[in-house]
């Protein structure tokens, strides 16, 4: 008998009946010791009568049982679902709890950054990685099912469009759309009738399975904390609207104590095992210890998931987070504490919407934790400053009269409790189209079967837009189809291969499989890549440059940057004596690392001027993974490096970003080797930083492992083998071999030592260094040097080790010395990282590579 609750309850027949299939899944329900709400029966019958279903329901009303129905239907008749939500912590999340239902082999997950089990008969992905199977197959999109969760999505101005263009391509699917702030729903149900020809049904509720209570607070935020967890409202859900400002609190409140000592040595015992091998880890290691959560985007994934894992077994009494952990992620929150009711959105600070309020709010208590949930509101700083200073005045007119009240900063959009009161009541705004058209969208649409160009214009007639945006829509498609097959990049087919009704078009043949344009100035890339001498020896990092300069900026790390560069600078002109005010101007001139900066701009602009629709787009040169390549800079040295402890997870995400367009657009023709071993050492870089979904997929795969062990399995060490891969690795340790050389000839043998091990002191390593430049003017680390040629490999024979030999190239070209390491194999999976043993340094001698 299958361990998989779902799995085993599958039907051997798809003819299976939908009486006996409900039948079969309400077994599943009971075992559970669950009881359906209204809400949720009503739902799962009408999608078991083939009717789209959009649920309006409150947060915690069970609409993650609706979907798992829908899945379940779908396996038993041998189609595929597709699950996709916003977040890919929560799509993470997603992917876990149906490998335990369904089991491992039958579920996938793709993300952008991680993909297992793609073509599974249940997949959860991003719901970017879906609008591309929509735009790619249209009507033949694989998923016969659909469940878009966080449908509200739909209105996020830089991310809608993907959740409209399932809607409008996949006519042959069923959807359940699903969100506790979609607010009118009544336009999604005739759209989806009208596109599809089948019944779409709305399900809505505003019964709460665990009610609300609301209170506002006039005390300080550690005060307010107290009195909470002294009344059992833990855990609180400690809402801020920056990262920072939620780092800073857990820091704050480490001050405080919250757990017993009972309850400190439950989570000590929790996280043994658990490595917190990045810079941030020891941070977060001592909040954790101290009952404190933290979850925001800054953080590594594999940080976010342990807090969410801590919170769901009650050891955590305060998640300080962001307002993103208000988007599904399972987490059971009895109190939502609000810091403001007021952020930055984009342009300027203003009140929060109904709908964020709604949203953040709703987490407040979960079924089978709590009978209620509380929501509390602080009132702004200054308010509850002045309010301590009335009560020490205590009424008396003379302190009274002393006292200096406290003013709202400059630029302060204030709340107060009648504020507070009307965002309970007020009903989530309409959600607006948000549709656009890219070169990616056309991409996915002409490489399809059949008329591609004919199937585009039916995605703009069909979209959700007025009259005079559909015709914006198609003149800029025409712009961006007629830059496309400039390029060459799509293909008209010849007369002869042409067949009535079908396609017409294809992708150039000489791009990858997985070529993309998912970035709006992809085509400046490929434009400008052909540009650049592939002789010249910064090629790899030129690329790279071209790369990064067509990426968001990650303000963060500019900012770091620039400080940095600033502080070099004052430096620099205070040893020269400069008058302060001149010194005070020249820092205003001054800007981050922008390498190549003219020609990025100068190319940039002939571009532009050559093709209108870039519009409003900008170029954005800059070097962050250039920096960390050129440098030999891995990711701990650069968080580090620029003090972004807080901030790992916009460094992970950057390198991720660039990682993606370096192997998807960057056309293999301009890959040299060089661009080859960079591309793999980026890939190292993130394997080693963060891989565990890869890892727990596998465990999951495991014959032993059973749903109700999951205990210890959690807890296993989150460190991934960076020794899979052997290209990344051996780029990984190419990179700690030149940053130990650079530390060499830097004239630092002492700390360049203490970069590895080695079996060599410090007096015989010095003495090998004065015989070398005896014969040579120096050691080299140019583009020559990189080169992979100059590494050799020989695996020991117990698979345990490698012997790695660095040739050190020299001026003059004689390259008749070289580095001898050994790389411990065992303790790299051990550590997630690479660990060198210096052997020698002496003039080069056979060295046989097996």
């Amino acid at each position: 008998m299958s361990d998989h609750p779902l799995l085993r309850r599958l039907p051997e027949s798809p003819d299976c009946s939908n009486d006996e299939l409900l039948d079969r899944f309400l077994d599943y329900v009971m075992e559970k010791k669950l009881e359906l709400y209204p809400a949720q029966e009503e739902a799962i019958l009408e999608l078991f009568e083939d009717k789209h279903v959009i649920l309006n329901t409150p947060t915690g009303s069970g609409k993650s049982l609706v979907a798992t129905a829908l899945h379940f239907r779908s396996l038993a008749k041998k189609r595929r679902s597709v699950y996709t939500c916003p977040i890919k912590a929560l799509v993470n999340e997603k992917f876990l709890a149906l490998c335990r239902d369904f089991g491992p082999d039958q579920v996938g997950m793709a993300t952008g950054d991680a993909t297992v089990n793609r073509d599974a008969p249940i997949l959860c992905c991003t719901a970017e990685i879906l609008a591309n199977y929509a735009l790619g197959n249209g009507s033949e999109a694989p998923f016969g099912e659909v469940i878009m969760d966080e449908f509200h999505y739909y209105s996020d101005q830089e991310r809608g469009v993907a959740w409209q263009v399932p809607l409008l391509t996949m006519s042959k699917s069923r959807f359940l759309l699903m969100s506790a702030t979609m607010g009118s729903t009544e336009f999604f149900q005739k759209e989806l009738t009208r596109l599809t020809g089948a019944e779409a049904v709305i399900v809505s509720s505003r019964d709460r399975p665990v009610p609300l209570e609301f209170s506002y607070v006039e005390s300080s935020v550690d005060v307010t904390l107290q009195e909470l967890i002294g009344e059992r409202k833990a855990p609180v859900y400690l809402v801020h609207f920056t990262q920072n400002d939620a780092a800073q609190a857990a820091q704050d409140l480490m001050s405080l104590n919250f757990c017993s000592a009972e309850e400190k040595l439950s989570i000590k015992e929790y996280l043994v095992g658990v490595k917190f091998t990045s810079p941030y880890g020891k941070e977060v290691k001592k909040y954790l210890s101290h009952g404190i959560g933290i979850h925001h985007a800054g953080l590594l994934p594999k940080y976010r998931v342990l807090v969410e894992q801590l919170a769901q077994r009650g050891l955590l009494k305060v998640i300080c987070g962001t307002d993103t952990l208000g988007v599904g992620v399972n987490v059971p929150i009895r109190t939502v504490l609000f810091t403001k009711l007021s952020k930055y959105g984009g342009q300027k600070v203003a009140t929060l919407s109904a709908r964020d309020f709604h949203q953040i709010s709703g987490r407040a208590g979960r079924k089978g934790f709590d009978d209620v949930g509380f929501v509390v509101a602080q009132a702004p700083e200054h308010v509850i400053e002045n309010a301590k200073m009335d009560a020490k005045a205590a009424g008396d007119p003379k302190k009274l009269k002393k006292m200096v009240k406290k003013k709202p900063p400059e630029g302060f959009v204030g709340w107060n409790e009648e504020t507070f009161k009307k965002l309970q009541g007020a009903a989530p705004e309409p959600l607006v189209s948000r549709f656009q058209v890219t070169h990616g969208m056309l991409l996915e649409v002409l490489s399809r079967d059949g008329d591609g160009c004919a199937a585009m214009q039916q995605i703009i007639r069909d979209s959700h837009e007025t009259a005079a945006q559909k015709k914006k829509h198609r003149a800029r498609a025409w712009e961006l189809f007629r830059a496309l097959i400039n390029r060459k990049i799509i293909e008209i087919l010849p007369k002869s291969e042409q067949v009535k009704g079908g396609r017409k078009l294809r992708v150039n043949v000489e791009l990858q499989q997985d070529f993309s344009l998912n970035y709006s100035l992809s085509l400046y890339l490929i434009d400008t890549l052909a540009l650049i001498d592939p002789a010249s020896p910064t090629y790899a990092a030129d690329i790279l440059t071209l790369c990064e300069s067509i990426m968001e900026n990650p303000d963060l790390l500019l900012r770091r940057q620039l400080s940095k560069v600033k502080d070099e600078a004052m430096a620099a002109m205070k040893e020269e004596g400069i008058p302060y005010e001149e010194r005070i101007a020249r820092l205003e001139e001054l800007e981050y690392p922008k390498p190549c900066r003219d020609f990025i701009y100068n190319t940039f602009n002939a571009f532009s001027e050559a093709h209108p629709w870039v519009g409003q787009e900008n170029i954005r040169p800059k070097s962050i993974a250039r920096e960390m390549f050129e440098n030999f800079r891995g990711f701990a040295d650069y968080i580090n490096d620029y003090e972004l402890h807080r901030a790992e997870g916009v460094l992970l995400r950057h390198i991720s970003g660039v990682h993606k367009i370096l192997a998807q657009t960057v056309p293999d023709r301009f890959k040299t080797e060089p661009v080859q071993e960079m591309e793999a050492w980026l890939a190292g870089v993130l394997r080693g930083t963060d891989s565990s979904l890869l890892d727990e997929w596998e465990r999951l795969r495991d014959p032993n492992w059973k749903p109700d062990e999951d205990e210890d399995e959690k807890k296993k060490d989150e460190v991934v083998d960076v020794t899979r891969n052997k290209r990344e690795f051996t780029a990984l340790v190419r990179t700690e071999i030149f940053r130990f050389m650079k530390g060499l000839i830097g004239g630092s043998p002492g700390a360049a030592l203490k970069m590895v091990g080695s079996v060599l002191k410090e007096e015989v390593l010095l003495t090998a260094l004065d015989d070398y430049l005896d014969g040579h003017e120096r050691i080299c680390l140019d583009n020559e040097a990189r080169n992979g040629r100059h590494t050799y490999v020989e695996v020991a024979e117990d698979v345990k080790s490698w012997r790695v030999c660095q040739v050190l190239v020299d001026p003059e070209g004689l390259n008749d010395w070289q580095l001898e390491f050994r790389v411990d194999l065992v303790l790299a999976r051990e550590e997630g990282k690479v660990s060198l043993m210096l052997q020698s340094m002496a003039p080069v001698h056979e060295f046989k590579v097996e």
